[in-house]
């Protein structure tokens, strides 16, 4: 079957994204921060000079390098299954890979993938409306993760991201029920409620579900493990984005659009309770004191302040 030139130049122009990022990632440096002082001694003594003893600063700088050099080889010793030996890195990955998972499974690339589908589902037949409309929940989308960057260190990871699940629940009742409704009508009433329902959808996911858990991946792991369990929860983002993308067509075939997406309400409830339960505040907080976190709900307060790394290197 011969492409048409206009789907061509469609799928042309969506890899040149992909070929600009590839360009700009040859210029991107590494930079752990072990590296910085090591690099920049000299002129950190040469700045700092006129304010402290030189001496003493040259201590404190040898100091931190030997921190620093000592946390980079410990990053070298960590393994995939350190993270699952000991119980407050099991507990930290719980929390960030959960929130990754149920980022996807509340639904958003469903929206995102098959929003002119869906909107067609729901009792619109134009083509030209059904793209318009998924344009502007793009566009939406967009801007409201622009707003989450704003609100997320205003309201706080854990508040912002049970705000945005108890919207996601709302809107995900509102587009069940307009397609049963609409199902058992012939009104294009119900093909509209479907639209304000993704519309409110993505009102509500992108300021808090979209940023939260790659923000709270970000911060929940100490420095060794960091690179291994953010890296582990990614994939579960994806692997989860692959299961919800190749089943919402067949499950609403097979099942219905409204129990589909009442099921995804019902995933929505789950990981509301996910967040209360498992997921801590970070706002504010240093690495150091989010361990601290960690090793609380592990083994109670008052219990040994060890890192993670030698606890699990015991065990």
């Amino acid at each position: 079957m011969q492409v048409p030139g206009t789907w061509r130049w469609m799928l042309g122009v969506a890899g040149v994204p992909a070929v600009i990022q590839f360009s700009l990632m040859l210029f991107l440096p590494e930079s752990p921060r072990w590296l910085f002082m090591k690099d920049r001694k000299d002129e950190a003594i040469s700045v700092l000079s006129k304010i402290y003893d030189v001496a003493r600063l040259e201590d404190e700088i040898d100091y931190l390098n030997a921190q620093l050099e000592e946390e980079h080889q410990k990053k070298k010793d960590v393994s995939y299954w350190d993270v699952f030996k000991t119980k407050e890195m099991r507990l930290a990955f719980l929390a960030g890979a959960g929130l990754q998972a149920f980022q996807q499974f509340t639904g958003i690339n469903t929206v995102m993938y098959y929003s002119p589908t869906i909107v067609q589902m729901a009792g619109i037949k134009s083509n030209q409306l059904a793209l318009l409309l998924s344009l502007i929940v793009a566009a939406m989308n967009a801007a409201g993760t622009v707003l989450g960057i704003y609100l997320i260190d205003m309201a706080g990871r854990r508040k912002l991201a049970l705000s945005s699940l108890s919207g996601v629940i709302v809107s995900l009742v509102i587009l069940s029920g307009a397609f049963f409704a609409e199902s058992g009508s012939t009104s294009g009433l119900y093909g509209w409620l479907a639209v304000l329902g993704l519309t409110l959808y993505i009102a509500f996911f992108s300021p808090g579900m979209g940023p939260v858990p790659w923000t709270v991946n970000s911060e929940i792991y100490p420095e060794a493990y960091r690179g291994i369990c953010g890296g582990m929860s990614a994939t579960v983002n994806w692997v989860s984005n692959l299961i919800v993308a190749q089943t919402f067509l067949s499950i609403a075939e097979a099942a219905g659009t409204g129990i589909t997406f009442l099921i995804l309400a019902g995933i929505a409830v789950i990981a509301f309770v996910f967040v209360i339960v498992f997921v801590p505040e970070t706002k504010g907080l240093t690495f150091e004191e989010v361990e601290n976190i960690w090793k609380e709900r592990a083994w109670g307060r008052g219990s040994n302040t060890q890192s993670l790394l030698e606890r699990g290197n015991e065990s």
